[in-house]
């Protein structure tokens, strides 16, 4: 589906800082590993197309690793998120000046102050968006990116205590969304597809965090972790995929889809 072709994505490298301090630490972290598993993400990255914008680490910035939450990209315009840390602001920050400066794309920015959004609560399956309402992405946050993007329709649904909707549901090829088993899972795709404008056919995984994929120019990437879950993507997906590992950052929150802001730059397709 075009709507998933992407040119370009904007990574960012762990810090030292993220081992104990990120939000939400389950666990220890084993830094060296995560740094290993966030380099193997980059190349699958590359290897499916993409020309990978790496920032540096920024030690200040425990979190700068999971650079989804900071802004959503779609039709070649970018909405400015406002993660509802504070301390998140400063990410926020980097992305915008990469984005207008670096990849040249307009930006809108989110006017109501009572607003928050975080891209990791953003759901667009190429025809609709669909927005987490959870502590960390509000309904004048949902308003923000329906203002952004008149074009598409976009559907608030509330979530519970998982960290984003893209924990719970992502896209896994066209018009195919990846579900879990779990009971937020299918009570989240449930509510979907009362409100969506289109049907989509589903995925569904035995593990929780299997739930989290992304899909770009054709090619899944899924969760290494799970053998179960690997099983049915291997039985179910017959387009290009490829398994990656990111155990280490799921011990504060992240995910495959946290990783990275997708962007599709149409000039530059162009001169390809």
């Amino acid at each position: 589906m075009a709507s998933h072709r992407y040119t370009h994505a904007i990574v960012c490298r762990i810090p030292l800082s993220f081992k104990t301090k990120a939000l939400g630490i389950s666990e220890e972290i084993d830094l060296d590993k995560a740094k290993q598993q966030h380099e193997e993400y980059c190349k699958i990255l590359r290897d499916a197309g993409l020309d990978v914008i790496e920032l540096p680490p920024d030690e200040n910035l425990p979190n700068c690793i999971f650079v989804e939450d900071t802004a959503v990209v779609c039709n070649g315009t970018a909405l400015i998120c406002r993660p509802v840390h504070a301390p998140r602001q400063k990410e926020v920050e980097i992305i915008r000046t990469i984005i207008k400066k670096e990849l040249e794309l307009p930006v809108v920015e989110i006017a109501d102050p009572s607003a928050t959004i975080e891209g990791g609560d953003v759901l667009f399956t190429g025809r609709e968006f669909f927005v987490g309402l959870s502590n960390r992405t509000n309904e004048a946050g949902a308003r923000a990116l329906a203002a952004a993007f008149p074009e598409y329709p976009v559907t608030p649904i509330k979530i519970g205590h998982t960290p984003h909707i893209k924990s719970l549901v992502s896209v896994a090829g066209p018009d195919i969304l990846c579900v879990s088993e779990g009971k937020e899972s299918k009570s989240v795709l449930k509510r979907i597809e009362q409100e969506a404008s289109f049907r989509y056919q589903t995925i569904t995984v035995p593990d929780d965090n299997a739930a989290n994929c992304v899909y770009i120019n054709g090619t899944l990437i899924y969760s290494a972790e799970y053998p179960e879950s690997i099983k049915v993507f291997e039985e179910r997906v017959d387009y290009n995929k490829v398994s990656a590992n990111v155990s280490e950052l799921r011990k504060a929150h992240g995910a495959l889809t946290c990783c990275s802001i997708l962007i599709k730059k149409t000039k530059y397709l162009k001169k390809l």
